[in-house]
Parts: structure tokens; sequence; C-alpha cells
């Protein structure tokens, strides 16, 4: 027997369907938007949550995060702009399928594979809860040093054209995520005298403009549609989309347990799970050349892993108080408002009636995700390629400076992010790809903490080389690391021995 089942008829109520329906709209619209990230809208609507009970507060909170996760897919496979960082991944083959026509379809199949992987994610939230967080305890700043290091070769062994390229373009963004006050020791750094400088570049404002402003200087140089038009319209393409996602069910369900694992790790986030899961799609398919050029396995797989993390994260934000994303801490910050303490005392009888209430809610606002994302997919679809270029460009431009502004209010950051746009187009001439930057600059708080933590511990203890090499996990990560770095030399001269073989 499920547990908690005597409050699935409670999550069902007309007042909680019509909060996961809203908030599920609210978040998959405000997701779309490049810059409007899910925190934001979190952050945007936490108020409304106040004068509810903490169940129907976490239900509209949870289905505002399962929709912006998901709406980021839109702008990532219909613009080449993620409209959220954990929709890096989805540009890779999200754009090409739209650039050949297959827009429709590449939107249908990011739903069917977002509500895939929002199921497991639930799923493990509801059955796995108390033992799962204990997993995300055993990672320590050595851990979280090498993850992020981790992340970083993953992205760049992705990444179009060279492996040097790509590692160059990582290291970039590291170097960008220098600029301003230190992580850890709050040193300035590289601000050359600059009071703009101090804050350091803002990811989101950095993510826009890498990805965005290429995309509309593109737009503008060329004459020709942005996208192709179908000769008819082929509406939703569902059975065609049921019939790939079938046959690529095992890595759907891969993908999305990967995404629920990563996201039970606090400050992971959807970004390294769309990549490890992308990683590993590609490195288990049987058609991996064609990931890159508009292949649905590289769609499925990171849509489900971003969209799994909700759950995911939600396990050490409910059972430990440690938030497992950035959405996740303003989630916590509002149920600490409402006087709501975490902890697995939430998961007892007395405490029962919030958490189970929430989880079974979550389910709602996962399905209700099928019906209401195909529906603005289609229409998204259509605007974008029927609307004309003297439009749709002005109209992207005014959303990234508005965006880019909302984040800290700062006229500084339209500025930095216009550069950093020009600087991504001319990059682009050359071959570097914008992924490896942003992923850098996202993974650079990560690996600094970890790594200035794991060098005082120890040096402390006298110990620098165990802390960092002789800790089991850390040892499993470099192990991975090293496989994705190394994986596609020994695949090529696998390959190559196999067609010797054959020759003979």
């Amino acid at each position: 027997m499920l547990p908690g089942i005597d409050f699935l008829f409670t999550a069902l109520t007309p007042f909680h369907i019509a909060l996961a329906l809203g908030g599920v709209i609210a978040g998959t619209v405000i997701g779309a938007l490049p810059g409007l990230t899910a925190t934001m809208a979190i952050a945007v609507l936490v108020p409304l949550t106040f004068y509810m009970p903490p169940a129907s507060a976490l239900i509209l909170m949870g289905a505002i995060y399962t929709g912006a996760i998901y709406g980021g897919a839109y702008a990532a496979i219909l613009l080449n702009t993620p409209g959220t960082p954990s929709a890096i991944a989805t540009t890779f083959d999200g754009f090409p399928m739209a650039k050949r026509g297959d827009g429709d379809l590449a939107v249908t199949l990011a739903c069917l594979a977002s509500v895939t992987g929002g199921f497991i994610g639930a799923a493990f939230l509801l059955g796995l809860a108390p033992p799962l967080a204990r997993v995300a305890l055993a990672f320590g700043p050595v851990e979280y040093f090498w993850l992020a290091l981790f992340g970083l070769t993953l992205i760049s062994a992705l990444s179009e054209g060279s492996l040097m390229k790509g590692l160059i373009g990582g290291c970039f963004g590291l170097l960008l995520a220098c600029i301003g006050v230190a992580e850890v020791s709050s040193d300035i750094r590289f601000t050359f005298g600059s009071q703009t400088l101090l804050g350091g570049i803002e990811i989101v404002s950095a993510l826009i403009g890498l990805y965005c402003v290429p995309v509309l200087i593109d737009m503008v140089a060329t004459p020709a549609r942005h996208l192709q038009v179908s000769g008819e319209s082929r509406g939703f393409r569902l059975n065609e989309a049921l019939r790939i996602s079938l046959k690529s069910k095992l890595n759907l369900i891969r993908s999305s347990v990967v995404g629920t694992l990563v996201g039970i790790l606090p400050g992971a986030g959807g970004s390294i799970a769309g990549l490890v899961a992308y990683s590993e799609a590609r490195r288990t398919s049987k058609r991996r050349e064609r990931f890159g050029t508009g292949e649905p396995e590289g769609i499925q797989a990171t849509e489900s892993a971003n969209n799994a993390t909700v759950g995911g994260g939600f396990i050490p934000t409910l059972v430990l108080g440690i938030p497992g994303t950035p959405p996740d801490a303003v989630i916590l910050g509002a149920l600490l408002v409402q006087g709501v303490r975490t902890g697995p005392h939430l998961f007892t009888a007395g405490e029962g009636s919030i958490v189970y209430t929430f989880i079974y809610g979550l389910f709602l606002a996962t399905a209700l995700m099928l019906p209401t994302g195909l529906l603005i997919g289609r229409y998204a679809y259509r605007t974008i390629v029927t609307v004309p270029k003297a439009l749709l460009v002005p109209t992207i431009a005014f959303m990234t400076v508005i965006g880019t502004f909302a984040i800290r209010n700062n006229v500084s950051d339209v500025a930095i992010m216009i550069i950093l746009g020009v600087m991504g187009w001319t990059l682009n001439r050359f071959g570097f790809r914008p992924s490896p930057i942003v992923l850098g600059l996202i993974l650079s708080s990560i690996a600094e903490q970890g790594f200035v933590q794991g060098w005082t511990i120890g040096a402390a203890t006298e110990n620098l080389m165990g802390m960092f090499f002789g800790r089991p996990i850390a040892i499993a990560i470099i192990a991975f690391m090293l496989l994705s770095l190394f994986y596609p030399l020994i695949a090529r001269r696998l390959r190559f021995n196999r067609e010797e073989a054959g020759a003979k």
C-alpha cells in the first residue's frame, strides 16, 4: 500500500486541483521567458501562499516549480535560448529539430519526457525520501568540488566541435566567475577598480547574453525565416511522439533516475542533471553520432532528468531542511514563515497530512502538465513560426532586457549581458559554443567553495591528498569524470580495431 494514501483524496479537492492547474500554467509561461527562472517565479508568487494552509501552499509552489522547469524547453527548442539554466542541454538537439521543421514534435517529446521525469521524481519522494536524504549527507565539500568538475567535463565533451575548444570555453566561464567578491574569503578580484564589477557576473544575465543576443544578431543578419514552416499544420504530433517515447523508454527511466539522484544533492540542480543524463544517453545510444544534430533521445534525456530534480530536490528540503535546488530554498523560506519546521517528523503521523498531501499534489501537477504543456506548446510553436521577424526580434530583445534588469534591478547587468552577448556571437564564429562558458559560471561557486573548504580541512588534519583522493565517493566521481573525458577516444579506438578486424 502506498504511504499516506489517505491524503490522496485531500490533494484531489477542487481547490487543490485549481491551485495545481494555475501553478502549472503560470510556471510554464514564466519559465518560457528568458531570464524569468523557476526561482524567480516562485519568489514572486510566494506572498500569495502566506494566507493558505501549508499543504495548499506547497502544492501551488510545487506546481509553479514543475511548470517553470518544463517551460524552459520552449525557448530552448524554438529559439536556441534556454528559458532556464536546466534547459541548456535541450538546445543541443531541440533547436536542430526545430530548424528542420520538427519543432512541434520536439515540443511534444519534451512535454512527454517532462511528465515522465516528474512522475518518477515524485515517486522517489513518496517512497524513498528518508533513506535517500541520508545519501546527501555523505557528500562533503570535496565531493561537491569533484562533482562540479565532473559537470564541467561533461559539457566540454558534449560541446560541438573540438574537445579542446569546449575545455577552453569552460575555463573562460570559470574565469568570469572569479570577477567580484570571492566565494569563501571575500577577497575582491579582477574588478580593476570598477564598482560595477563588485557584484560579479550574474549567472542568469550571462545566460541571457550568451544565448539570446547571438540568436538575435543572427535573426537580424539573415533574411530567411527563423524556423522551417511545414506546408500543413500537424498539430501536437502526439501519436508520433508516443511511438518515439515507447522506443526510448529505457532512456527516459534512466535519465529520470539520474535527475532524481542529482536533485538530492544540495546545490547540484537541473543543469548538472540534464548534462549527466544527456551524456549517458549519448554514450549508450546506437545513434550517438546523431546527437547534436536533432536526435529525439537527447531532448528526452535532458527534459526527463531536469524535471525529475523537482521531486529529488524536495527530499533533502523536507527531510533535512537543506534546500536541494535554489527554488527549494525559496519554498523552504515560505514554509518557515508559516511556522512549518522541516525534518523527519514531517513524515510521522502528526505532521504527515502536510507532506503527503503535497506529494500527491505534485503528482497531480505533473499530470496536469501534459494537457497544459501540449496546448501551450502548440500555440508557442505556431507563434514563433508565423510571427514576422520585424515583431519577433524586438519582442525577444525587450524580454531579455527586462529579464536581466529584474534579477537585481541593476542597469549594469544589462550592459554586461549585451557585452557578453557580442562576445558570445564572436566566439561562436570561431567554434566556441556558449554552453561550456555558462556551465563554468554555474559550477564555479560550487567548485571554489568545495575546494577551499576541502583544502582547509585537509591542511588542518595534515592529510591533504587523502582528503581529495582518498574518499570513496570522491574516487567514484573522479572515475566517472575520466570516463567522460576519454570515452570518445576509447570508443573511436575500439571502432577502428573492429573495422580493421572486419577488413581482414
